[in-house]
């Protein structure tokens, strides 16, 4: 789990990084939450995800936004957070030119920048959504969603409320071509405090069905 600083818009960004086991591995990018909620590439979930695409062989990045750690900069209120995470994956790719797919996992904050990214990325073919804030920040520039992916929501959150997150999930199910998945865990608040094995066996069960060779979405 090397220490790497990636030049970003602002100066350097701190990460870490497991270089995929061959040249074609797919590439995972993890964003974490708030950073003026104590948000950092080293939340408890946010590590859970990269250990898991770690496990399956993919090319995996978590990196602070700026002002965080030893990223250089100041908070900028999710826009240049957004071209933080682009940066963040041009540094990857340029590692691994070959990477046969990328994902994007994203929790809270990380969420509604990795679905932001989504749309400039044509090459993302996947993504996690955990509490996504739609209640608290503006998802409509999904219009439409590239890519298919899961969003996953604790029926107790009281910060990314559940109602939200539904009207969320309906909209983007109302589209042709992309496939959403949702999962909700049963009394998890918003950090998932006592559910993290629930949130991780949801994750992988999602992950097991896209990587399949069978798999219906594409």
């Amino acid at each position: 789990m090397p220490e790497v600083i990636i030049p970003g818009p602002e100066g350097r960004l701190e990460g870490r990084f497991a270089p995929g086991p061959r040249a074609r591995a797919p590439v995972a990018m993890i964003l974490h939450p708030h950073p003026q909620a104590g948000g950092t590439m080293n939340n408890r979930i946010v590590q859970a995800l990269y250990q898991t695409f770690v496990r399956r062989g993919f090319a995996t990045l978590r990196f602070n936004f700026r002002g965080v750690g030893k990223s250089q900069g100041v908070f900028d209120n999710g826009v240049g957070e957004l071209s933080d995470a682009a940066s963040a994956l041009d540094w990857v790719q340029q590692v691994h030119p070959e990477a046969q797919t990328t994902w994007i996992a994203g929790f809270s904050f990380g969420a509604w920048i990795g679905m932001q990214l989504l749309m400039r990325r044509p090459e993302i073919k996947g993504f996690i959504s955990i509490a996504p804030p739609a209640n608290m920040y503006d998802f409509t520039f999904l219009a439409p969603c590239p890519s298919s992916g899961i969003i996953i929501q604790g029926t107790g959150d009281e910060v990314a409320t559940p109602n939200a997150t539904q009207k969320l999930v309906d909209k983007l199910r109302t589209q042709k071509h992309i496939t959403i998945h949702h999962d909700e865990i049963r009394g998890a608040n918003h950090f998932f405090e006592k559910e993290g094995v629930e949130l991780m066996s949801s994750v992988d069960n999602y992950l097991d069905m896209r990587l399949a060779p069978n798999s219906p979405i594409r």
